[in-house]
């Protein structure tokens, strides 16, 4: 599974050995804030591929790793299996247009980009930052006294 980072400024797709190989990368993909335009969650990350692996490895329904070249765009993928995802579209970026994994922290993705992240925080896992946002104290309401039963 890929590691997501994100700062202030980037998002960083950490691959592993295994990843970097089946994708024919040779390091990590990394996303400056200003180039996400959208990121959507996806029950079924397959039907967002579009084109054909170049370079990269595609085994129908079980992996799809590397980068998908269609008419005029370089898409990015990870996918395992038929688990949920996030798609991530990128306006200027250097080297692709869409970027499509399969990770069960989507909703903390979505969550820790709508957050500001101060610049001078490191690097962090992004589900520890959508759960530091999770735990903002909540306003809760005074107990209403309940009669006891037969008392009026």
């Amino acid at each position: 599974m890929v590691t997501l980072l994100l700062d202030s400024t980037r998002l960083e797709v950490v691959l592993s050995g295994t990843e970097r190989l089946l994708a024919f990368h040779k390091g990590n993909v990394a996303i400056e804030r200003s180039a996400i335009s959208k990121v959507q969650l996806t029950d079924d990350a397959w039907t967002w591929l579009r084109g054909v692996p170049s370079p990269g490895t595609h085994v129908r329904g079980v992996v799809a790793m590397g980068t998908w070249k269609s008419a005029g765009s370089e898409d990015f993928a990870i996918i395992r299996r038929h688990r949920a995802g996030v798609v991530i579209d990128l306006e200027g970026h250097p080297e692709f247009q869409r970027v499509v994994l399969t990770t069960r922290h989507g909703l903390a993705l979505v969550q820790a980009l709508r957050l500001d992240v101060a610049a001078d925080d490191a690097a962090a896992d992004v589900a520890d930052i959508a759960a530091k946002a999770a735990r903002r104290p909540r306003k809760r309401r005074p107990a209403v006294p309940v009669p006891a039963p037969g008392v009026s």
